[in-house]
């Protein structure tokens, strides 16, 4: 058999701790590992895997370049909100260090999936089944962006099957978890306690909070996550309990931003998040114990929310109220209620305490057990008086 030497072959010769000897062989324009030994099919397919790589990144049509043509397209710019293209940046690079290399034609094979899904295993052990997935659901949202665009013809990660599953619809802070934070945390962090309590903002809303924001009696916000097609969210009219109306009223103003840090410097995501789990463990609420659920669970901030929403429930208020605070959708707040109120004692005792106070109900409340024997023995006596 004629062996057929190929180009571009770089081979290393390695002293083993044995005293043995190892060749290893790699494609010297990408650097990538050939298998096999010369000559055999292991090899030939292994050299021609880098070879089409090597074309792939002479023409631009890379993983890598797909990365920086979604990220830098229309509707990744416009359609997705700052702080989710951010995330999406951030996973994407994770993603080009692995796959930057890799061509278009690839992705055009369906065992690209067993590839992307072998990664996520690597991100799982390193950094949780969150993160694993999340970063997928980033892959995947470009290549359906490329697909759309006919760059690509399918998607093949699509409908991946995720690994982590968060259901914190039981949990919500009670009035004991509130206090035992306000008792220790730093005064940044109560006050953002207070405004996500309050209005039932998400975290990165109340951070990104503008004192031109307040007049004195409402709080005027667009929500980041509602912005959509380009355009930004409905303004949504928050008006002010006087208990928030009192914090920020008795704050000074350093900053335009409402919450900073001590400093008066805007909080970075990752600061605040380690400032809050650290005071939160501090407060015991890395493990509570809810009257809902037979584990103890740990309270995060985003849990406020949900909070807010039951509270405004149980104060009373619509789904249709709730939802021109928090800038939900009815469908949302429903949802909400369902999942959230199904465990909670305040709804049960306002429900009873209504109840009882209704005089739609007074026949209910004073109904009382007959005994029929007992009443027969009576009227018989009352006749023969």
């Amino acid at each position: 058999m004629t062996r057929v030497k190929l180009k571009g072959v770089n081979t290393v010769r390695k002293l083993l701790a044995g005293g043995a000897r190892a060749i290893y062989r790699y494609h010297r324009a990408t650097g990538m590992p050939l298998e096999g030994e010369p000559g055999s099919q292991e090899f030939i397919t292994s050299y021609a895997r880098a070879q089409e790589t090597l074309k792939a990144r002479h023409s631009g049509e890379t993983f890598a370049a797909l990365i920086r043509a979604y990220t830098s397209s229309t509707e990744f710019m416009d359609r997705l909100g700052i702080g989710t293209q951010r995330e999406y940046k951030r996973m994407l690079i994770k993603a080009e260090a692995e796959f930057g290399d890799m061509p278009l034609e690839a992705l055009e094979d369906p065992r690209v999936r067993r590839d992307f899904l072998d990664w996520r295993q690597k991100v799982v052990k390193a950094s949780g089944e969150r993160e694993g997935d999340n970063r997928l659901s980033a892959i995947s949202a470009m290549l359906t962006w490329a697909v759309d665009g006919s760059r690509l013809p399918a998607n093949h990660l699509k409908g991946f099957k995720r690994l982590y599953h968060a259901d914190r619809s039981e949990i919500v802070w009670l009035p004991e978890h509130v206090a035992a934070f306000m008792a220790v945390a730093p005064i940044e962090l109560q006050r953002a306690l207070i405004v996500a309590l309050h209005t039932g903002q998400r975290q990165a809303d109340i951070l990104n909070l503008t004192w031109t924001a307040y007049d004195g009696e409402v709080i005027r916000l667009r929500q980041g996550k509602s912005r959509r097609n380009g355009k930004p969210g409905p303004l949504l009219t928050i008006p002010c309990t006087s208990a928030l109306r009192r914090l920020l009223n008795g704050m000074e103003r350093t900053s335009p931003l409402i919450l900073t840090t001590k400093t008066g410097q805007p909080f970075l995501k990752r600061y605040f998040a380690e400032s809050w789990e650290k005071a939160a463990k501090h407060a015991g609420l890395d493990k509570v114990m809810l009257p809902s659920l037979d584990q103890s669970v740990k309270l995060h901030f985003h849990d406020l929310r949900g909070t807010a929403v039951t509270l405004l429930s149980e104060a009373g208020c619509t789904p249709q109220q709730i939802a021109t605070i928090t800038g939900h959708s009815l469908k949302t707040v429903h949802t909400i209620l369902e999942r959230y109120l199904a465990r909670t004692r305040g709804l049960a005792e306002q429900a009873i305490f209504n109840f009882e106070n209704s005089p739609r109900t007074k026949f209910a409340n004073q109904l009382q057990t007959v005994d029929l024997l007992k009443k027969s023995k009576e009227e018989k006596s009352n006749v023969e008086q």
